[in-house]
C-alpha cells in the first residue's frame, strides 16, 4: 500500500550502518528505509516513529525492531525510554508518503475529490476544514504566504472568506472552487499544490516539530554518528541545512573565545544530494527531494 521510498541507496550510504548500532527512523511510513536498515543490523536495533495508524499495521515483527507511534518532535524522550542510550543514526523523510497522497479521504492530494482533513494524526483537533473556515483572513493570508509561498496569498485568503461566507468549505473540491478566480493562468496546478502544501503545513505544525526535532538530534547522536534528512521545500531544506551547518534554527555558527567554530557536526554533504533521472521517472515523489547528511563531532 506504501510506494517506493526515495533515495533508498543514497540514504543507506549516508547512515554508514554498524551492523551492532542503534539506529532511528523517525518517519517509518511503508516502512521502506527501515526494512532495508534492518536488513543490515545484525546484533544492532532499530526504533520507528510514525503517528499514522495506518503505518502502524506496516510494523515489522522482528526483535531488532521497535515501533513507536508518536510525532517524532517526541524523539528524545521515547528513545531515551527505550534504549536509554544515545543512537549510531537517525534518518527522517520528511513530507506526505505516497500512501497519504494517494488515499483520497485524508485530503492531502488535489487530484482527488476529499474531505479537507490534512492530519497526520487522525486524533489531532485541528484538520485543514477547521483552518479554512475558522482562521480569520489575515492568519489565513500568512499561512498561505509564509508555507507555500503565494505572493498572492491575501486575494486567495479572501476567496476562501467569501465562498465560506455562503457555506462552509468541507471537501477538496469546495476549496478549488474557492480560489479559482486567482489561480494564474497555465500554473493552476501549481499554486493549487502550494495552497495545499500551506494547508498542510499549518494543520500538523510541521516547521514547529521539524525544529524540535532538529533541536534534539545533536544530543541523542554518538560521536561519529549520522543524521540523514531528506526534505521536499525550500522551508524544511533551509532549517535542516541550517541545524546541520551550525546546530540552531538560524545557521549562525557561534564561536569561543579563540574564534573556533562551535558547532556539533561535520558535514558529510556540502551540497544537497538529489536523485537521479530515472528515480524520478519511476517515483514521481523524489522529484522534489533533497538529501542532507551530517556527522556528529566528538564532544
Amino acid at each position: 500500500m506504501y510506494h517506493n521510498p526515495v533515495m533508498l541507496e543514497e540514504c543507506m550510504d549516508g547512515l554508514n550502518i554498524n551492523p551492532d548500532g542503534l539506529y532511528v527512523d523517525v518517519t517509518f511510513g511503508g516502512g521502506g528505509h527501515s526494512r532495508r536498515i534492518l536488513e543490515q543490523l545484525d546484533g544492532g536495533h532499530l526504533y520507528a516513529f510514525d503517528q499514522d495508524a495506518d503505518a502502524a499495521k506496516n510494523a515489522f515483527d522482528d526483535p531488532r525492531f521497535t515501533f513507536i507511534p508518536q510525532n517524532f518532535k517526541y524523539m528524545k524522550n521515547f528513545v531515551q525510554l527505550h534504549a536509554r542510550s544515545k543512537v549510531d543514526g537517525i534518518l527522517a523523510d520528511l513530507g506526505v508518503s505516497s500512501y497519504q497522497f494517494d488515499t483520497p479521504e485524508k485530503g492531502f492530494s488535489t487530484r482527488f475529490e476529499g474531505r479537507l482533513d490534512m492530519r497526520m494524526n487522525q486524533n489531532a483537533p485541528v484538520d485543514a476544514a477547521g483552518v479554512v473556515n475558522g482562521y480569520e483572513v489575515g492568519s489565513l493570508a500568512s499561512v498561505l504566504s509564509r508555507y507555500g509561498e503565494l505572493k498572492n496569498a491575501l486575494a486567495l485568503a479572501r476567496d476562501i472568506e467569501l465562498a465560506r461566507s455562503v457555506k462552509p468549505l468541507e471537501t477538496t473540491t469546495d476549496l478549488k472552487e474557492a480560489v479559482a478566480a486567482h489561480l494564474q493562468k497555465g500554473a493552476e496546478n501549481k499554486m493549487l499544490a502550494q495552497i495545499f502544501q500551506a494547508l498542510r503545513i499549518e494543520v500538523n505544525k510541521e516547521m514547529e516539530v521539524l525544529e524540535a526535532f532538529l533541536s534534539q538530534c545533536a544530543d541523542m547522536l554518538k560521536p561519529g554518528g549520522r543524521l540523514v534528512v531528506m526534505s521536499y521545500h525550500s522551508l524544511e531544506d533551509r532549517l535542516v541545512k541550517n541545524f546541520m551547518r551550525s546546530g540552531n534554527a538560524s545557521g549562525e555558527v557561534e564561536k569561543d573565545f579563540f574564534g573556533n567554530q562551535l558547532t556539533p557536526y561535520k558535514l558529510i554533504t556540502h551540497k544537497p544530494i538529489v536523485p537521479t533521472d530515472e528515480e524520478i521517472a519511476v517515483n514521481s515523489r523524489a522529484r522534489s527531494a533533497k538529501l542532507r547528511v551530517a556527522e556528529r563531532r566528538s564532544e
